[in-house]
């Protein structure tokens, strides 16, 4: 299945050139015009074959299509559990269990999210290749966003660079958080020695992180945080900065302590549709294992 997209000219737009119409409509990428023009795609006017630099008329049928798009060939299909929440022709959203990968790593080289996408876009005849947005560490669960063709991926990565792709987490930390809500603002960079783990550091990148108590008992709290930046293992550095890493955290300090993961949970997700322009906001309950841990004595 080929993306195609078509437009009625309007007569404000009569006598303009197709590639200055395009840009006027859809941001398309360098990338997406060269396979438009040289790998397969097309543009077309009335039914016919046209370049960017054909000139627009009233009432004109305006199509574009894009060629199929090449997998991975190292990406297998693999039926697993996949909790669609949301599915349209150009977006996904999935409500992804803790213990699974967002992509294939060489500790865990199989049943990954994007293992299970491409068996289900198989399924349903769908050409697509893998594109995710917001990705999640294999322990965190929750609403992740993929765009199902790369089209839809580049728009969304514009909206995440200008901040409007939002994601707030709820966590449950070991001890008492005095505060009522709070900013963390400390750079994030690699740890020296190690691939993995992630420290503070004052030549790391920029990384802020609002959080806000909902519940509080004397050994544990639980918070719902949001994201300004985007940094690996953003949450986990920062609230082990604090003094309060998650609890199943091992990694940043905390303890397993009733849960075998970090206690960490995607909640809500909005975004602006790349092509109706719409506010989609996406919620999703804490988990049982985490239900379970903040229910515990």
């Amino acid at each position: 299945m080929s993306i195609s997209f078509s437009w009625k000219i309007k007569q404000k737009y009569d006598g303009m050139l197709v590639r200055e119409f395009l840009r006027s409509k859809v941001e398309l990428s360098r990338r997406a015009l060269i396979d438009l023009k040289f790998n397969g795609g097309q543009i077309a006017v009335n039914g016919k074959e046209v370049s960017v630099r054909h000139t627009l008329v009233t009432n004109d049928e305006l199509s574009i299509f894009f060629p199929d798009e090449k997998r991975s060939e190292i990406l297998l299909a693999e039926r697993l559990p996949l909790h669609i929440v949301y599915e349209d022709d150009h977006v996904l959203i999935i409500n992804k269990e803790s213990n699974m990968s967002t992509i294939p790593s060489k500790e865990h080289p199989t049943s990954s999210l994007a293992n299970g996408l491409i068996h289900y876009y198989n399924e349903n005849g769908y050409s697509y290749a893998v594109h995710i947005v917001t990705r999640l560490d294999r322990d965190t669960s929750g609403l992740l966003l993929v765009a199902k063709h790369r089209f839809a991926h580049h728009l969304l990565s514009l909206q995440q660079k200008d901040g409007d792709v939002n994601r707030t987490y709820s966590a449950i930390l070991h001890g008492f958080l005095s505060e009522e809500s709070g900013m963390v603002d400390l750079p994030i960079g690699r740890h020296p020695d190690s691939i993995i783990e992630r420290t503070i550091r004052e030549d790391g990148k920029h990384a802020l992180t609002n959080y806000e108590v909902v519940e509080r008992t004397t050994k544990k709290t639980l918070v719902k945080l949001r994201l300004e930046t985007g940094r690996t293992h953003q949450i986990r550095v920062h609230m082990a900065a604090i003094g309060h890493p998650l609890i199943g955290d091992t990694l940043y300090g905390g303890k397993r302590d009733g849960i075998d993961r970090q206690a960490l949970h995607c909640c809500n997700l909005s975004f602006i549709h790349p092509f109706t322009k719409e506010k989609m906001t996406f919620e999703s309950d804490l988990p049982k294992d985490m239900t379970v841990l903040w229910q515990t004595p």
